[in-house]
């Protein structure tokens, strides 16, 4: 899922620790959405939710009606403000790269989210249809059920699921301490070849410096005389001998 940029969205910034909105963006958000619920019920209806994903995202009328069915959790056919505020800082957690710290400090909301039967239990259908919101890759759905369905019934309990968000923040955090260092190496070598490639240019402007000097040794064998303001060069060929200059 990519914003489309220059949507209201883009302007939102999302706490990369909490994965929350500050007080002041809430507010915004708050005014966006009466601005969008232009019936004034306090809600936004499946038609007024799809135009506003359509302007807002990539995603297709089929996702967008997914998503507004996850939300609809009672069945009215209407989204409040809490629901709106949930997509919305999914939406900027996905922008952001920043899904499994998302599903780490809300696991529970997600987890419920996710529970469309209400029966405290997630199966791998559930996670296969919303995949596009949590980016969970195949691999990954295998190993979640494989790894974490301790009581084997191919459904995950919220134990179970908390596990799930705990074993991915701990292999987040580890590819971003890897990318960091990694990043690290490649300034220090960047800055290595910049002194190396500067040492290179100083060596070579001093060896050129000295030929030159050592070429203008050999060629003025001759006077240089202080004329107006300028200093000049006499050619030894132009000058008298020392004899002619009754010098023995």
């Amino acid at each position: 899922m990519k914003l489309k940029q220059g949507s209201f969205l883009w302007y939102l910034y999302l706490d990369k620790l909490y994965c929350l909105l500050s007080v002041r963006n809430v507010r915004v958000l708050v005014e966006y959405f009466h601005l969008l619920d232009v019936h004034h019920n306090n809600t936004l209806n499946d038609v007024l939710f799809y135009h506003f994903l359509h302007n807002v995202t990539n995603w297709k009328r089929r996702q967008i009606m997914i998503v507004f069915n996850m939300l609809d959790w009672n069945a009215t056919g209407e989204i409040g403000f809490d629901q709106f505020y949930m997509l919305v800082c999914i939406l900027l957690a996905q922008q952001n790269h920043l899904e499994e710290q998302f599903m780490f400090r809300h696991s529970r909301p997600v987890f419920e989210l996710l529970d469309l039967e209400g029966e405290l239990r997630i199966g791998a259908d559930n996670f296969h249809m919303y995949n596009f919101l949590f980016n969970i890759k195949k691999q990954e759905l295998k190993e979640l059920y494989h790894d974490f369905d301790v009581t084997g019934d191919r459904r995950l309990n919220y134990k179970e699921f908390k596990l799930f968000t705990i074993f991915t923040m701990d292999k987040y955090q580890e590819r971003q301490k890897a990318e960091k260092e990694n990043e690290k190496k490649r300034k220090k070598e960047k800055k290595a070849l910049l002194k190396k490639k500067t040492q290179h240019q100083v060596n070579v402007s001093s060896k050129q410096s000295s030929f030159t000097n050592r070429s203008e040794s050999r060629m003025c064998g001759g006077l240089i005389i202080f004329q107006g303001e300028q200093y000049k060069h006499l050619p030894a060929s132009t000058l008298p001998s020392h004899r002619g200059l009754g010098l023995q």
